[in-house]
């Protein structure tokens, strides 16, 4: 029986699969083609990642969060084109430091800087992904993105290998936050393994795995469960201006959930001057 589910599903996404991948699994299990991601992780990389379904892939633009959590891990001694340990190997070393070099450094890295973006990775100079110049051999100036490294923990130390965690902005790639640490150790290095341990307000212990989905055993959130907006029941006369998608009058907050007098969503209205517009229909 096709499942006409809309809703958020937060998955717990395993190492080997892109996060294309994981739409793919989640549309033929939901027999949809209506499914979206909301933040991209690594194949290496596990953890959060915030999948919309059917009428809900319209609220991605909602869903994009300020910050973000991961767990890293570093591997000392190798050096890849990726900056991680999936890429070909550029160089080796038996690079040793000690914990409390660590520590200095990484308390340094609690500020706002600008960051190189990685080579592999789907940013685009000049109309092509940064990725594609990188599998031709091209050289390209790298970009810089301002990001803020909000906090950052160190959580397990070997003198070849270190966990932290960090919460970051927007926009900030760990391989680059992790060169970057290197560089100012004067060692070389690698990402080795990388979880998303929340994303905005989607934390990884309410995340599900493929296989709960498979099995039935997950929960689809709603737009009440993500944003923090007023929910407002509506008679019939207005619900028909509201799936029109006409501006009405009222003392309303600044936005609102309007849903039928039987609780179904209908549309996002925001606050035009004295009047409700339209954000997003439902």
């Amino acid at each position: 029986m096709k499942l006409k589910n809309n809703g958020i599903i937060i998955i717990n996404k395993e190492k080997g699969y892109t996060s294309r991948d994981i739409v793919n699994i989640i549309s033929k299990i939901f027999e949809t083609k209506k499914v979206g991601h909301n933040g991209t992780l690594d194949p290496l990389a596990t953890g959060v990642l915030v999948i919309c379904l059917n009428r809900y892939t319209k609220l991605n633009s909602l869903l994009m969060a300020d910050e973000k959590e991961y767990v890293a891990e570093v591997t000392l001694g190798v050096k890849t084109d990726t900056l991680d340990v999936s890429g070909k190997v550029l160089d080796r070393s038996n690079d040793v430091i000690s914990k409390d070099q660590l520590l200095f450094t990484l308390n340094k890295f609690c500020m706002t800087y600008m960051q190189e973006v990685p080579i592999y990775s789907a940013v685009k100079v000049h109309g092509k992904k940064l990725y594609e110049y990188a599998r031709m051999g091209e050289q390209v100036e790298l970009p810089k993105k301002k990001v803020t490294i909000k906090s950052i923990e160190l959580l397990d130390f070997n003198p070849d290998k270190f966990t932290f965690k960090c919460v970051v902005s927007k926009g900030t790639y760990i391989r680059s936050l992790i060169r970057d640490i290197l560089n100012d150790l004067g060692v070389i290095g690698v990402m080795s393994n990388l979880t998303r341990t929340r994303q905005g307000k989607f934390d990884i212990k309410d995340a599900y795995t493929i296989g709960n989905v498979r099995m039935g055993k997950y929960k689809l959130l709603k737009i009440q469960d993500v944003l923090d907006i007023p929910v407002i029941k509506v008679s019939d006369e207005v619900k028909f201006k509201l799936v029109n998608g006409n501006k009405i009058k009222g003392d309303y907050p600044d936005r609102v959930l309007f849903v039928d007098k039987n609780g179904v969503e209908l549309a996002i209205y925001v606050k035009d001057n004295d009047d409700m517009k339209v954000e997003l229909m439902l």
